[in-house]
């Protein structure tokens, strides 16, 4: 644990770092880009042309794998994998504890008599059982029942990572209920595929399939081994629970897209080259805003396979950081005072004919087919911005949301001021006369349907969801979260408020009015609906708070309370009749998110309190009894009368000190005791809320007390590294 010692060796060990200097394999990312991946490319190389077909059918069509084709599936990924040098196969899943879990099997088989054969066949790459009682369950499971199921998901193509095959798999109960991420995600895109694909159908009949796709952006902080090791907060609860503000932070706004430091910079080029290797199309990197965070960023892709590739991505880069004696902090605010982390998704919706929805264009046509899916987002969002706010709902991103430049609690919408006045214009105009030279060019009272440019808006940093040129970026994501709990979310209410909508313009039609005044109709009522959920101001402030309120918008600041939209009866009627989550599975997670917020108050608090009471309060006596040691020695040599002048500092000093201890000490003891008093509670939301009312601010009462002590006790007996250091030693 930490010592003063300690800290001057870890510092003493990041300042004599050298920068890890390694060579990608070619000079040419196209050369082994995917070269991991038993890709397209490899499934001609390696598979039967039945197979491939098989399984270019399963992932275009969705149609089921024969066992007999699967076979020979298996047989050419085994083949390619030995190729490469693997020993090993997993089915490479996402339960609910928000990270990637694998359980590594040999293909090696001994068949008697001293000999062996490598297998792997259909049932192998189809299928696995791991222990479903030991991952978060929610109830579905109790712990003498363990049967639970991997099953390959054809979608996502197997890689290698090492020596080990990996196979993308869902994960789900033996009584068939989804105890992973991927499952309710591939739901909702195949909802979202349905309901917009029908709706496109107004538009162009070609179009046969609706492609949900995500970029998104991976913030994340820097931090050498050695002061890692030295701050057990860090390494227990992902962010400094301690530490007085240094005097430079992010202020003078120096780092952003400044020079990547050396040492940064051989990292990144490290965990790219082993990404690019695994098909993951990492094209962007900089300098975030707060000292040592920095973000990478890939290019948009299929949403089930970005989903994976960022979970395969963070695995990377915290095996490459090693390398490197440097720890990755997904934290999504690891240190007070300056940036927190999110992971922006990127998304938006793309035809089987190659046309993005959420692209303005310039026919009056296309126009009406973009604002189709531009305004259904919208009301998407306005309808169930409750249940989006659950999705990004963590004890993590409880520190970020409304703090240095992330967007608020407060779910809304940013569009920008074009938009705004076109959705306005449309509002205003309720009559729609068609023009007898096209029957899509509808002339309006403001005139026909304007041509919308790209990019003709600002970027509003401050808002959770904005619209940015030809997608919507959600903000408010942290940067330990995994996709697919948001991009569940979304693609869910959007496939629902697609399916009404179309419900409402056929209604339209059957009474006789024409399909593209009927459209814009239906359009025009949705705008007038959903007006509340879209804001052009500043996120951050207060004023905005208040307004909200008079809009009727939720402004949910904590986890337990943001979680209770999963028990509404709409809720839960919502996900059923999408077929993305059943009453069950809801149930289930809501508990999962619950107790997962629970436990992570519970750590903290227990480092916490080891902390102050083990570490800092022990420096502080040490440092007191020095003062004290120096009054004994001014009185001995002055005299009592002229060392009760010179030793006046020294006197307030020990009486701060006496202070901020007694408070860091009784503070402790209460918090303690909450945590005692809340652990009693059964029900698992009152016990969340406990934690969170109760025990979470004690957290910040005893930071006060603590940073207090740090600027007035000797630099040299501190026991932690400090934040300056941890900000600015590279």
């Amino acid at each position: 644990m930490p010592t003063p010692h300690l800290r001057a060796k870890a510092l003493e060990n990041v300042l004599g770092r050298e920068p890890r200097h390694t060579e990608a394999p070619s000079h040419r990312i196209s050369d082994y880009f995917g070269s991991n991946v038993f890709n397209e490319e490899s499934m001609r190389m390696f598979l039967t042309e039945d197979a491939y077909y098989a399984v270019r059918q399963a992932i275009d069509q969705g149609t089921r794998i024969e066992r007999k084709l699967a076979d020979q599936v298996a047989s050419g990924m085994k083949e390619w994998a030995a190729s490469k040098g693997a020993t090993h196969y997993t089915h490479w899943f996402q339960p609910l504890t928000g990270t990637s879990a694998e359980k590594h099997d040999a293909f090696f088989e001994p068949i008697g008599h001293g000999r062996s054969i490598e297998r792997f066949d259909g049932s192998m790459l189809v299928q696995q059982e791991p222990d479903a009682s030991s991952f978060p369950n929610g109830g579905i499971r109790n712990t003498f029942e363990a049967r639970g199921y991997t099953a390959w998901d054809p979608s996502s193509p197997a890689f290698l990572m090492g020596r080990t095959l990996c196979v993308p798999t869902i994960f789900i109960s033996y009584t068939g209920e989804a105890l992973d991420y991927k499952m309710p995600l591939l739901r909702a895109i195949r909802a979202v595929d349905e309901a917009a694909t029908a709706v496109c159908q107004y538009f162009d009949k070609d179009v046969t399939k609706v492609i949900a796709t995500l970029g998104w952006e991976q913030e994340y902080f820097l931090i050498d081994e050695a002061l890692y090791n030295a701050r057990p907060d860090i390494m227990m609860a992902g962010r400094a629970l301690f530490g007085h503000s240094p005097a430079k932070g992010q202020q003078l706004e120096d780092h952003y897209f400044g020079s990547i430091p050396e040492r940064a910079q051989a990292f990144m080029r490290d965990f790219e080259t082993e990404s690019l290797k695994l098909g993951i199309p990492v094209k962007t990197r900089h300098n975030e805003v707060a000292p040592n965070q920095f973000e990478c960023a890939p290019v948009f892709e299929e949403l089930n396979l970005a989903v994976d590739h960022n979970m395969l991505l963070m695995d990377v880069m915290e095996k490459t950081a090693r390398k490197h004696h440097f720890r990755v902090l997904f934290h999504e605010k690891p240190y007070a005072g300056v940036n927190g982390s999110g992971k922006h998704n990127n998304w938006s919706l793309a035809t089987s004919t190659g046309k993005n929805l959420l692209r303005p264009a310039k026919t009056p046509k296309e126009n009406i087919q973009f604002l189709t899916f531009f305004v259904n987002t919208i009301k998407a969002i306005h309808s169930h911005a409750d249940v989006l706010r659950a999705s990004i709902a963590s004890a993590n991103n409880d520190h970020r949301l409304g703090a240095n430049e992330a967007p608020p609690a407060i779910i809304s919408v940013f569009i920008g001021d074009y938009l705004t006045n076109l959705l306005d214009e449309l509002e205003k105009n309720i009559k729609v006369t068609m023009s007898p030279a096209s029957k899509t060019e509808l002339k309006l009272d403001i005139g026909r349907i304007p041509p919308v440019m790209l990019d003709n808006t600002d970027r509003n940093r401050t808002s959770p969801f904005a619209f940015t040129g030809n997608k919507f970026e959600f903000r408010a994501v942290g940067s330990s979260a995994n996709c697919a709990a948001a991009m569940t979310v979304l693609n869910t209410i959007v496939a629902n408020q697609l399916r009404a909508f179309k419900k409402d313009v056929d209604a339209l039609i059957k009474k006789g009015v024409k399909k593209d005044e009927a459209i814009l109709r239906v359009i025009r009522d949705l705008i007038v609906q959903s007006k509340a959920i879209r804001f052009e101001g500043n996120g951050y402030g207060d004023e905005w708070k208040r307004e909200a309120a008079k809009r009727g918008l939720s402004n949910i600041a904590d986890t337990p309370r943001a979680l209770d939209v999963w028990a509404r009866k709409e809720t839960k009627k919502l996900f059923a009749d999408m077929g993305v989550l059943s009453e069950v599975e809801l149930e289930a997670r809501h508990e999962i998110e619950l107790h997962s917020y629970t436990l992570k108050i519970q750590i903290e608090s227990r480092v916490c309190g080891d902390l102050a009471v083990n570490h800092l309060i022990p420096a502080a006596i040490t440092y007191q009894n020095r003062l004290i040691e120096n009054v004994r020695g001014l009185r001995e040599v002055l005299g009592a009368d002229k060392a009760k002048k010179a030793a006046a500092t020294q006197v307030e000093l020990i009486e701060e000190i006496s202070l901020h201890v007694g408070k860091l000490k009784s503070l402790t003891d209460a918090m303690i005791e909450a945590r005692k008093k809340a652990n009693t509670i059964e029900d698992h939301r009152e016990r969340a809320v406990a934690y969170c009312d109760t025990v979470r601010p004690f957290l910040e009462e005893i930071r006060y007390h603590s940073d207090k002590l740090e600027l007035t006790v000797d630099d040299e007996l501190w026991p932690l590294p400090k934040l300056r250091e941890l900000l600015f030693t590279r």
